[in-house]
């Protein structure tokens, strides 16, 4: 499952996991090549107000510089290798920094066994310039989503939704999360009556959550245009031990 979620690429993927149900990003960057490259690294901002980080989705951060020629590390949240292997202008936030800056990626390869890429951005050319960027996000624009394909969607589309027992129509819960994993799992905070119906409770009553694969034999039923999934659980799935 592809996937995307709220303000951030959820992920560490590289590439797409086969399942029933898929789970995608919230957004696809266009292929847009600056005029001129900018031959200088971001230079951080001195704001000290928060980001506003609503129109924008992070899609990897940086970790470390890779050999001594700029390139650099980054691990992703997002499963599109193309967010780090197509040449084009991406966004980059330095800490501090209220709004992402641009920034040209030049080259970008995936390095299988450690789930990282390895990108080279425009401007940054030697091992200091790349340490100078540790920590900072790549981060591409909300409004850019991808298409999608059968039994795939977003994350933003996901959260919310209202998951129900498909044979009793009992409610269990609202999706609040998706947790990438072998099969993505929903993570669906529960109900207070069905909590307490299932003794599932607390000794101090806060509401618990559970995972829930999202895959077809488990989710058969996805409508997003009535905001609620429909789940056919097998037994044992949906307890919590306390």
């Amino acid at each position: 499952m592809k996937h995307e979620e709220a303000n951030k690429e959820i992920g560490g993927k590289g590439a797409e996991r086969q399942r029933g149900k898929r789970v995608r990003e919230n957004s696809k960057i266009q292929n847009v090549q600056s005029p001129v490259p900018n031959p200088q690294p971001v230079v951080p901002s001195t704001q000290s107000l928060a980001p506003n980080l609503d129109d924008w989705l992070e899609i990897g951060k940086i970790v470390s510089p890779q050999g001594l020629s700029g390139e650099l590390k980054v691990y992703p949240v997002s499963d599109f290798s193309e967010r780090f292997e197509v040449p084009g202008k991406r966004w980059l936030l330095r800490s501090g920094d209220t709004e992402p800056q641009p920034i040209e990626l030049l080259t970008g390869r995936y390095i299988s066994n450690k789930n990282l890429y390895v990108i080279k951005l425009a401007g940054v050319e030697n091992c200091d310039q790349a340490e100078a960027l540790r920590g900072c996000k790549l981060m591409v624009p909300a409004s850019d989503r991808p298409q999608l394909g059968e039994d795939e969607y977003h994350v933003l589309d996901l959260i919310g939704l209202e998951v129900f027992m498909q044979a009793s129509g009992e409610l269990v819960g609202t999706v609040v999360d998706i947790i990438p994993a072998g099969n993505d799992l929903l993570e669906v905070k529960l109900h207070p009556s069905f909590a307490t119906d299932k003794q599932q409770m607390t000794n101090d009553k806060k509401q618990k959550t559970v995972l829930i694969p999202f895959v077809e034999a488990i989710a058969p039923v996805v409508n997003l245009k009535s905001n609620r999934i429909e789940i056919t659980p097998p037994p044992g799935l949906l307890e919590i031990n306390n």
